[in-house]
């Protein structure tokens, strides 16, 4: 199974603390091997040479921090917008899967600037009396958007490319192997240990015969964790000598082969171009 995102979507599951960590993580592989069959799609980005992909991120991550207007930021996104429908990937997902998670993290972070930053006083804050300056909401709104513009085309790459392509174009873009290497058995052990960790809780619910008490749910979290971090250990040195021993070095090695055609040396100028035109744009 490759595995392009850890977020999952879905309804809140009602019960105890035990019962809502095991719906969260089957719902976490579920939403896995979504994203396993979302790239396979025959939309515009999973069509693209996973090397010309990276690189067109790189670009448009080189754009966003280049821009100095708000404006331009929003046009960004209507591009992430627009490519996410050409690529079968709805507007919903992007709102779940990366606007909302990072506005909440990077909203915290954009916060202080409100009223940290001196400047034009807009207006204070009731009961608190804070002012906020038009040059603190300008700075948050920059940090929030180049936030949102990463996380944007960050998901529209992981959607749209399987996993092991990814760590593939890496190397063959000259990441050192130790990092590729490092990401790979990282993302691949996580997905093991959920794995792990969902059949220890149903094997253990399935043996109940009443539902656990708060207090028993916890000791059952507790225990499992424990249990599962010693597994993990004895996974990792098992799997480490077993890659060794049949001659990994670190590279990824798959039947498919990359084929750079004219539509991706296109897309690859239509995203450099992007820097260049935000430069010119604020000249």
């Amino acid at each position: 199974m490759s595995e392009q995102s850890f977020i999952a979507g879905g309804h809140r599951h009602r019960g105890n603390i035990a019962e809502r960590m095991v719906h969260g993580l089957q719902q976490v592989m579920e939403h896995a091997l979504d994203a396993e069959a979302q790239s396979a799609r025959q939309g515009l980005l999973q069509q693209l040479d996973p090397r010309i992909k990276l690189l067109s991120l790189l670009a448009v991550l080189s754009a966003a921090l280049l821009a100095r207007q708000p404006g331009s930021l929003l046009l960004l996104l209507g591009l992430a917008v627009l490519l996410g429908q050409c690529s079968q990937i709805s507007l919903r997902q992007l709102y779940r899967q990366a606007w909302l998670s990072v506005l909440l993290f990077s909203g915290v972070l954009a916060v202080p600037a409100l009223f940290l930053v001196p400047g034009e006083t807009l207006f204070s804050l009731p009961l608190l009396g804070w002012p906020v300056s038009r040059q603190g909401l300008y700075s948050a709104a920059l940090l929030l958007g180049r936030a949102e513009v990463a996380a944007s085309f960050a998901l529209l790459l992981m959607l749209s490319t399987p996993w092991t392509h990814v760590l593939k174009a890496m190397r063959s873009l000259g990441v050192p192997v130790l990092l590729v290497a490092l990401l790979g058995m990282t993302h691949r052990y996580v997905f093991v240990l959920l794995q792990t960790a969902s059949q220890m809780f149903e094997a253990r619910r399935s043996r109940m015969l009443a539902p656990a008490s708060g207090r028993m749910a916890r000791q059952l979290i507790a225990s499992s964790s424990g249990v599962l971090l010693g597994k993990a250990f004895q996974l990792s040195s098992d799997v480490h000598l077993a890659m060794v021993s049949r001659g990994y070095r670190g590279d990824i090695y798959l039947l498919h082969s990359f084929h750079t055609r004219k539509r991706d040396w296109c897309a690859l100028l239509l995203a450099v171009a992007l820097p260049f035109l935000i430069v010119w744009t604020h000249a």
